[in-house]
């Protein structure tokens, strides 16, 4: 999956002179939680949500409120934003997007093409999106999961014995973060059981292999 497919394109964006009270009206205006920040059509930083409020002046301040008004109708966005921010390209995949954001603990990325315009931005609500998209849970069925050894072959066994049952797939994943040494973690989506077959299936499944769960 590419970052391309599951990006919000032509983001709102602010420049680096902008009034932070324009940029708090603005996300809330159109309930953003962050927004590039352009200087001469570059991207310089980002701003989001939490920058706003740490740079607010706190309840207990003793500023009267013509100076609180003041202090913030001077404050630009260039004043609070991140410098330089984190980015991914259109082509870069999702799951490499993913991966940045939890890594440097972030909840969003501005996409910039290979002349470094900004095309569009992913955030976490995207990754879940195409998370669920993958997974396949917006189309119902039953899903199993299995303790597979990791040998060729066996994961093939698995399919052709649904495939028998009258299955129709919709996702495949496995993962090796919470198998033990040699095995691998495998769920199978599928569609076209009923409820009786599908235990069935499971039932079968069990006398062969692992059976993590049927849900």
């Amino acid at each position: 999956m590419l970052v391309q497919d599951w990006m919000t394109r032509d983001p709102v964006t602010v420049t680096d002179d902008t009034a932070m009270m324009k940029a708090i009206h603005l996300m809330k205006q159109h309930h953003f939680r962050r927004l590039p920040v352009l200087h001469q059509g570059k991207l310089v930083g980002i701003v989001s949500d939490r920058d706003l409020k740490e740079a607010s002046p706190s309840k207990a301040t003793t500023l009267d409120v013509h100076e609180l008004y003041y202090l913030l109708a001077e404050l630009q966005v260039k004043d609070i934003m991140t410098k330089d921010p984190l980015t991914v390209g259109p082509l870069d995949t999702v799951e490499h997007a993913a991966q940045i954001m939890l890594e440097h603990t972030i909840s969003g990325l501005p996409v910039l093409d290979n002349q470094q315009r900004l095309v569009g931005i992913i955030t976490q609500s995207d990754i879940f999106r195409a998370f669920m998209h993958i997974t396949g849970i917006l189309q119902g069925g039953v899903q199993y999961a299995l303790r597979l050894e990791d040998r060729p072959g066996l994961i093939e066994e698995v399919v052709d014995l649904l495939r028998a049952r009258g299955a129709r797939f919709v996702s495949l994943l496995s993962s090796f973060a919470a198998a033990k040494e040699s095995f691998r973690d495998v769920y199978i989506r599928v569609k076209n059981l009923s409820a009786e077959e599908a235990e069935a299936v499971r039932q079968e499944l069990a006398a062969r292999y692992e059976v993590l769960y049927m849900i």
